[in-house]
């Protein structure tokens, strides 16, 4: 008997083996251009990008074996001399081999060979726009200038929905809506969003079931929600923390409330925490910080990183697809701030992390209350107003190696009526303005390298005092404005 189980032990050992082997699939790739020592990965992921195999080219040939347990979708990036900076879209199945073979390095333009009908898909799209792939690539390469790259990717975009309704709707086809349909919510006026909403109604309605909520995504970038602006009243929405336990924003009431929309995988928010900290500690009792992660909700509440965050750790488990994001940021990039005032309205709203950016927001919520809908590195301190005429004291922080400036042209707007400056002190008008004085005594760190300056700028006096006033930097695009400063 003890034979005989042991037998059977073995068998089931050499069967579990055979079943983890079934699991696999090979991308196989070969071109004389690749250097010896390039990097092959093959990836997986969308805000965070796990690493499934990785390869090494020698003599112009690389093999990954990839874990699979079912068709999906994945990525192969390259980093070598001469090979872009980009990813090539994959699709994999168990015991699939995929051969990918070109002429050059710029892998996104190979021929693919493969048993799977959504590969043949892509290469059909691909296809249809090799010519102008390879041009963008090559610009890419050349380091052109930005517009010139965003001029051609939207060509690319244009050519995708022109072949789109020739496609058979699988996998491959919903993950070409679904770029086209991120490009179309990221930029401010897309031109072809008439023929992109044609072509998704088409889509949906002869998707087989099974893409249900990926229809739903792709629907929501289409046909997004109103975007709250600063003015409006906050959304709320059903989130959960790191132990499981539901929340609500209506939860933080009666103090100012920071959104923070971060990745782990996202290297500006990880750089904005410690700053973040600092304007944390200073205002407890004024402010709550709620960090919205767009994560896996396993990777995210495993991450020992994540764990450490002092502030609310939520998430509405949309990773990023929809969701709370819908309805607050104009666009799907991070780190994504948005204030919100103790009453819930939507004060300011900004993408990307500015050195300085939460001592300015510290600087605004302790000082007169003031909706900085521009840019809170700049924050008034004080406002004293008499008959000669009214003081603003401001403060802004940056680094000192970056400049910022204050146009002659501001004004304080209050009753329909403009009062201008007739006095500064601190600074010149219309000259590039360096912040100096150390923000704190550390000597590493983001933190360590955070400067401010103060100054004042006198105006013409009210002819009435008001509740409250504007000012704005003049009539520019992009002046500062802060309003409602209030008495």
């Amino acid at each position: 008997m003890k034979r005989q189980l042991i037998t059977i032990l073995l068998a089931l050992c050499a069967m579990a083996g055979q079943a983890q082997e079934a699991k696999t699939a090979i991308i196989e790739g070969y071109s004389p251009a690749l250097k010896d020592s390039t990097i092959v990965e093959c990836l997986i992921g969308m805000t965070i990008l796990e690493t499934l195999a990785t390869d090494t080219v020698k003599d112009g040939h690389f093999k990954l074996t990839v874990f699979v347990e079912k068709l999906t979708s994945c990525m192969v990036s390259m980093e070598g001399d001469g090979c872009p900076n980009c990813l090539m879209m994959l699709y994999l199945a168990p015991d699939a081999t995929v051969s990918m073979t070109g002429t050059d390095c710029l892998f996104p333009t190979w021929n693919v060979e493969s048993p799977l009908p959504e590969q043949a898909t892509a290469n059909r799209i691909t296809e249809h726009r090799r010519d102008v792939i390879k041009e963008y690539l090559l610009l890419g390469l050349a380091d052109a200038p930005y517009e010139k790259e965003d001029s051609l990717y939207g060509v690319l975009q244009k050519q995708m929905l022109d072949i789109l309704p020739s496609l058979p709707t699988d996998l491959a086809a919903l993950d070409a809506l679904v770029d086209v349909a991120h490009y179309a919510r990221n930029v401010k006026s897309f031109p072809y969003m008439e023929q992109l909403r044609a072509v998704e109604q088409t889509i949906a309605a002869r998707a087989p079931k099974g893409f249900e909520e990926m229809l739903a995504y792709i629907h929501s970038l289409v046909y997004p929600p109103h975007v709250l602006q600063p003015g409006d009243d906050a959304v709320d929405a059903d989130f959960i923390d790191m132990q499981g336990n539901a929340h609500h924003l209506a939860e933080l009431r009666d103090r100012y409330v920071l959104l923070d929309f971060w990745s782990l995988g996202c290297g500006p928010c990880r750089m904005a925490e410690p700053e973040m900290r600092k304007a944390y500690e200073a205002l407890q009792g004024k402010l709550e910080i709620v960090g919205i992660n767009r994560d896996k909700t396993s990777y995210w509440q495993g991450d020992e990183w994540s764990k450490k965050i002092v502030w609310q750790n939520w998430s509405d488990g949309k990773m990023g697809k929809g969701g709370i994001e819908n309805h607050y940021c104009d666009n799907a990039a991070i780190p994504y701030y948005v204030l919100l005032s103790p009453e819930h309205r939507v004060v300011w709203k900004q993408v990307g992390y500015g050195p300085g950016l939460f001592f300015g927001m510290a600087e605004a919520i302790k000082g007169p209350k003031q909706d900085n809908g521009s840019n809170l590195q700049l924050a008034v301190r004080k406002v004293e107003v008499g008959a000669s005429g009214t003081v603003v004291s401001f403060r802004y922080y940056g680094r000192t190696d970056a400049w910022f400036r204050i146009a002659s042209g501001s004004f304080l707007e209050a009753g329909g009526k403009r009062y201008k400056v007739i006095g500064t002190e601190g600074i010149a008008l219309d000259t590039n303005i360096n912040p100096k004085e150390k923000v704190t005594d550390e000597t590493t760190g983001i933190v360590n390298n955070i400067y401010f300056v103060d100054f004042t700028i006198t105006f013409e006096p009210f002819d009435t005092i008001p509740a409250s006033f504007d000012f704005k930097e003049g009539d520019m695009e992009g002046a500062f404005i802060i309003r409602d400063i209030t008495l």
